[in-house]
């Protein structure tokens, strides 16, 4: 097993290409086409479910105990909730994000037969007019409002147009790649999670390592609205680690460089084993890692344990600065976390046992084993060093 070398060029620019599609939860088909594409090129057979999500694989020795590694491919976005007289559209979210994030964003309607571009606006947008107002006007969905990029008036023209109540919203991600590592943009939960996934395949298929289990490389496409990973992950898979942002904000300890390895979310905590073996990746290869916990957060973990699924959960995560809004993280994370998912990869089965769902009690694991085991190892390092 050994730390493999990231290609960045493949991992920008397919992340570049994945935040030019637009994937609002419930309108992703075309991201799903061109992740498939890019499973094509490299050679890693897939499959698809009826509404999209993909189920690639990727062979190892043994196919028992399998596992498999999970991003999502959706993104906040906003559907028309109703036409205005006014000839502008309220609008509702998809996926929880702020309206504060949403004022000033281009966008583009997408309706039965055609699109347009657009603009979300406060209901008050003019300092021109509303003078000191703007700044005090409430901050929700009910204060903004969608400016089509058409010469409506009312009501009866945007009818006109084939607009209608429940059309997409996509909001442009508007990327930019610094010089200096930082990559500024929306969505890149979880577009970023996706290229770095699709980097670490990439690895293992050209290193031509031999994976130690069958593993199954998954993207949903509802994972912003919370069904996520409950209808794709493969019943015997005794593993679940997902890939998705960790929330760099005060309190936090999540930061925009390596691996934020997450113990606990809204949901509870993680897997204790896999968890700590997953750190154990990140000691024993030196990649620079932190731990957190997270209050207001799910991933597709959740979505899966709560669909009946008995399978261990981790969550990896890339730090991101403004999460479902503006959003920032640095190459530094995005490549961190690419070795450590090809590290993991790599690696052998947490527990052998797994590869059956019902075991006997001689063959459970302890924590507190776990612990001393730890101990055992530190204080003989302690012993080495004096």
């Amino acid at each position: 097993m050994e730390r493999l070398s990231i290609d960045l060029d493949y991992l920008f620019g397919t992340l570049k290409t994945l935040l030019e599609i637009p994937s609002p939860t419930g309108f992703t088909d075309e991201v799903v086409q061109a992740t498939g594409r890019e499973l094509e090129q490299l050679d890693i057979p897939f499959e698809l479910t009826r509404r999209g999500a993909i189920r690639a694989h990727l062979p190892g020795r043994l196919k028992h105990p399998d596992r498999a590694i999970v991003v999502h491919l959706d993104t906040t976005g906003a559907m028309v909730k109703r036409l205005k007289e006014n000839g502008r559209l309220e609008l509702m979210p998809i996926g929880h994000w702020s309206s504060r994030f949403a004022e000033g964003a281009r966008a583009t309607l997408y309706t039965d037969n055609h699109f347009f571009r657009g603009t979300i606006l406060p209901l008050k947008a003019s300092g021109h007019t509303f003078n000191k107002e703007v700044d005090s006007q409430p901050v929700n969905w009910q204060q903004v409002e969608l400016r089509v990029d058409a010469i409506v008036h009312n009501h009866q023209d945007l009818e006109k147009l084939g607009i209608n109540i429940g059309d997409y919203v996509a909001i442009d991600a508007q990327p930019e790649f610094l010089d200096n590592g930082f990559i500024v943009s929306r969505h890149l939960d979880n577009k970023a999670g996706v290229a770095t996934l699709l980097a670490a395949a990439k690895a293992i298929r050209e290193s031509g390592a031999e994976l130690p289990v069958n593993t199954h490389l998954l993207f949903t496409i509802s994972e912003e609205t919370g069904s996520g990973a409950s209808a794709i992950l493969h019943r015997g898979a005794s593993e679940l680690v997902t890939i998705d942002n960790g929330t760099v904000a005060p309190g936090q300890n999540s930061r925009e460089s390596g691996v934020t390895l997450a113990m606990m979310d809204t949901s509870g905590p993680f897997d204790f084993h896999l968890t700590r073996k997953l750190i154990g990746l990140c000691q024993d290869y030196d990649i620079q890692h932190q731990r957190d916990v997270f209050r207001h957060y799910r991933c597709d973990s959740a979505s899966a344990v709560e669909a009946g699924n008995d399978t261990r959960t981790a969550l990896i995560c890339f730090g991101i600065d403004a999460s479902h809004g503006y959003e920032r993280t640095h190459l530094n994370a995005l490549r961190s976390l690419a070795e450590l998912t090809a590290l993991y990869l790599q690696s052998k089965p947490t527990f052998m046992k797994d590869k059956v769902e019902l075991s006997t009690f001689g063959d459970f694991s302890s924590q507190i084993d776990t612990f001393l085991e730890h101990k055992d190892s530190h204080n003989e390092q302690v012993d080495e060093q004096e």
